[in-house]
């Protein structure tokens, strides 16, 4: 890559991440799942209207989730691009992967916990 291709302007960053993230969508169910469950997420907590600081640690939690579920998608492509036999080496990486966005969601859920037991301690 040139040094040309790496200032391009915001808006044309913008579009390549925009790009990756609608190729995302429509390839990936997981990520499908997921972002079905932030709108989930965002209509319940519109309906519950919980602190703003609630509503900040939830969209970092989902945000976070999501991200790991799109870093799990290139690592995987760039895998199966680089070595598309099985490989136990490529295995690791695809399991670890997974593994950060597993620990990701654990985490996002430990969130929806805390905020349910401060709604219902209210």
């Amino acid at each position: 890559m040139s040094a040309a291709e790496k200032n391009l302007s915001f808006l044309k960053r913008l579009r390549f991440a925009l790009a990756g993230l609608s190729h995302a969508l429509g390839a990936e169910r997981s990520l499908q799942t997921q972002a079905v469950i932030f709108l989930s997420v965002i209509v319940a907590m519109t309906v519950l209207r919980p602190a703003p600081l609630w509503w900040a640690l939830v969209i970092l939690a989902s945000m976070a989730v999501l991200a790991a579920e799109l870093f799990n998608t290139a690592i995987e492509h760039l895998a199966d691009h680089l070595h598309p036999e099985l490989h136990p080496a490529i295995r690791i990486v695809k399991d670890c992967a997974a593994a950060a966005v597993l620990l990701t969601v654990i985490g996002a859920v430990g969130v929806g916990v805390a905020l349910a037991i401060e709604l219902l301690s209210v």
